[in-house]
């Protein structure tokens, strides 16, 4: 399978890494325990500590991993590269994804993982117009797109053949995306929904905006994937459950309860982030579903169906120039409803 965007070599450098002899070879992979005998699990995520972890911290603060003898120990790195070479050293035994597009990109390096829950039902992405620009994501025309995350190639090929986009349009601006944006105010800006919204607000507290995601448009990938090497999945199938299981009430209670918690930790690991800038992400976490579904399900936290998958497969085939074996990226097999 070979993506037809120019950045697949550099991006799958990670990923090609986990066909190393050492995870392959069905080695012993079970998880080591910490001086307390609880087991250890180290989680690779790309990106710094943000509302986008706040149920795994708000599980961490409240003692639900400890509670199923789980010491869970978050790695911030700086890619998705990054996360797949600690899955393949074994410097981590779970990675989280932005998006569906990292689980198919592994699975079409023939690397041995699998995504093993969804804790974003909804992908967080989303384009920012001013409240007198485009309503809907057709109406972007010829408008300038500004993004400061490039580790997302196959996310752009889909938009621009699902909205008629020119690649001239999107710009990477050195100094980042924020500035640009809001000097032209004919252009959009695309970022996460945990991120950006509240940047643009810090910046500019008047300014009138509107958000626009993907979807709500149709599109239908996960988001913030747990992901896991196939040989430690099968040595510590019990450990992956209660992770996930303690996982989906941490994530409930962060969107239900007190936040606090999550957010001390947060700060702790990020000082840059602004009390206000969790705030606001936990808020529109909330209000758009991203968590809990178009329903506002809690039943359906961390979950993911073969219906969604092959739905996402069918528009990633925008992306990759072969159809994907997306039935061979992920499992239900761990989540606590498959126990």
């Amino acid at each position: 399978m070979t993506l037809r965007s120019p950045n697949r070599r550099h991006l799958l450098i990670g990923a090609a890494a986990l066909t190393v002899p050492s995870v392959l070879a069905g080695c012993d992979q079970r998880a080591t325990t910490d001086e307390q005998g609880r087991i250890r699990l180290r989680i690779a995520t790309p990106g710094p500590a943000r509302a986008d972890h706040g149920g795994f911290y708000q599980a961490i603060a409240t003692g639900l991993y400890a509670k199923r003898n789980l010491n869970i120990q978050f790695l911030h790195v700086n890619s998705s590269e990054d996360v797949s070479r600690h899955l393949a050293s074994g410097s981590a035994e779970l990675g989280l994804a932005q998006d569906s597009f990292a689980a198919l990109r592994m699975m079409s390096d023939r690397a041995p993982v699998k995504a093993v829950a969804a804790f974003f039902q909804k992908d967080p992405r989303v384009v920012i117009a001013r409240a007198d620009g485009p309503r809907t994501l057709n109406d972007i025309g010829e408008r300038p797109l500004f993004v400061e995350d490039a580790d997302w190639p196959e996310f752009w090929v889909w938009m621009r053949s699902q909205y008629d986009l020119q690649t001239e349009q999107l710009a990477r601006p050195d100094t980042g995306a924020l500035a640009p944006f809001l000097e032209d105010t004919d252009s959009l800006l695309i970022g996460s929904l945990t991120r950006e919204p509240a940047q643009v607000a810090a910046a500019e507290p008047d300014l009138r905006t509107r958000l626009l995601l993907p979807a709500d448009d149709g599109y239908a990938a996960y988001g913030n994937l747990v992901l896991n090497t196939n040989a430690f999945a099968r040595d510590n199938a019990e450990a992956l459950r209660d992770f996930i299981a303690a996982s989906i009430d941490g994530w409930k209670d962060y969107l239900t309860g007190d936040a606090e918690p999550a957010h001390a930790l947060i700060r702790r690991a990020n000082p840059a982030t602004p009390q206000g800038s969790l705030d606001m992400a936990r808020d529109l976490l909330i209000q758009n579903r991203i968590v809990d579904g178009p329903d506002g399900d809690p039943a359906v936290i961390g979950t993911m169906t073969e219906e969604r998958w092959k739905t996402f497969a069918e528009q990633a085939q925008k992306a990759f120039s072969n159809e994907p074996d997306w039935s061979s990226a992920y499992t239900t097999q761990f989540l606590p409803s498959q126990g």
